[in-house]
């Protein structure tokens, strides 16, 4: 077995943080599938890039302008979208089948704009859940706090919700109390818990990037060399710190009395899910967020390098609960050095927010040219 099949025996799931029209159409997602992928992930950054990057949505665009000149481009976005899922999930129904729906989903997110209203978020979630029509299906619900109340709502209603862009243990115990009552709202009306699927998406390397940027600062701005060897002593520690942190929060929320009440009648963990794992900085390892954070009940969605990086050199080893004294060691020294984490994860799911917001404008403007190109060269001539 490779790296990532041996990965599923200890208990965590490799997903893939990408998908485009060409990864599927090649056979390249079957292969990965057949190497021991078992999901995948997508945002409106990674349709950006698949879609802009190439031509290979072309031929779909024109058909959509041809048939109706009227089409919107969110039309054409959502139309070009929903393909690319149904596609992928049809290749993950497999894993979906294997599992027994404990894996296989591809996840696809509610326009970025709705992410702090309530009732928009829900009603697409509504849309995009019937128009895909996969059982393997997520949506993915930003975890903000307007994001809350949907993903109840969702779950209430029986749909596979992917909740995204968490980071702190607070906003993450909101989010499995959310999910907890959807169930049990569920439950009281009646309906069947199993085949509700639900990952909590915690973002990782983003902390690390902010945190030792304003680390850097304080190490500048000080003199003494005690201080400034104590601040590079915790570079590159927060993230992992803070997720093990909120691996603990997993383990409180799905081991309670609460819980078990609905795993009696069917229902299934929301696992944690590991994003954000590439590694951003050349300094550290490139598997750094994947090795520092194996775990039973836990799955990570790796970006292709990651993938590639540890399918060759990582290490399939339970790690997520190892030498958590020095994680809180690190969260404290931190503070102590005036590292303000709640600030740091406010910022973090705002900057979130607004940079999936300036992907989905960037793709916006690029297909709306592209409709433009092919209204012309739909007109008649003279």
């Amino acid at each position: 077995m490779n790296s990532i099949q041996q990965l599923e025996k200890v208990g965590q799931s490799i997903w893939f943080d990408n998908i485009s029209r060409r990864l599927i159409t090649r056979g390249d997602l079957k292969k990965m599938v057949d190497q021991g992928l078992l999901g995948v992930t997508s945002n409106p950054t990674i349709f950006d890039n698949a879609i802009s990057g190439s031509n290979d949505y072309d031929d779909q665009i024109r058909e959509l302008v041809e048939s109706s000149r009227k089409i919107s481009v969110s039309e054409i976005i959502q139309a070009v979208m929903v393909k690319d899922i149904q596609m992928a999930a049809d290749v993950l129904n497999t894993v979906y089948e294997r599992t027994h729906g404990r894996d296989g989903y591809v996840s696809v997110e509610v326009t970025p704009s709705k992410a702090r209203d309530t009732k928009a978020t829900i009603e697409e979630v509504r849309l995009l859940w019937g128009r895909i029509n996969r059982k393997n299906l997520m949506v993915k619900i930003p975890a903000t706090k307007e994001g809350l109340p949907g993903i109840e709502q969702s779950i209430s209603e029986g749909m596979n919700i992917n909740v995204t862009l968490i980071f702190s243990v607070e906003r993450y115990k909101e989010v499995t109390n959310a999910y907890i009552t959807g169930l049990e709202r569920r439950l009281k009306s009646g309906k069947p818990l199993d085949h509700v699927a639900s990952v909590a998406s915690v973002f990782v390397s983003r902390i690390d990037t902010l945190v030792d940027d304003l680390l850097q600062k304080k190490v500048t701005a000080t003199t003494d060399k005690a201080e400034k060897e104590k601040l590079c002593g915790m570079l590159g520690k927060a993230a992992i710190a803070n997720t093990k942190m909120i691996y603990q929060a997993f383990k409180d929320a799905f081991n309670s009395r609460r819980f078990k009440e609905l795993k009696n009648k069917g229902a299934a963990m929301q696992r944690p899910l590991w994003g954000s794992t590439g590694t951003k900085n050349p300094a550290y390892s490139n598997v750094k967020y994947v090795d520092g954070l194996i775990g039973k009940h836990t799955v990570n969605t790796v970006p292709p390098q990651t993938y590639t990086a540890f399918l060759d050199h990582g290490k399939p080893i339970l790690t997520v609960e190892t030498d958590m004294a020095a994680a809180e060691k690190v969260l404290g020294d931190l503070a102590n050095a005036g590292i303000d984490m709640k600030w740091v994860m406010k910022k973090l799911e705002d900057d979130g927010v607004a940079s999936f917001e300036k992907s989905f404008d960037g793709l916006y403007s690029h297909l709306g040219q592209k409709k433009k190109e092919f209204s012309k060269a739909t007109v008649p001539s003279a």
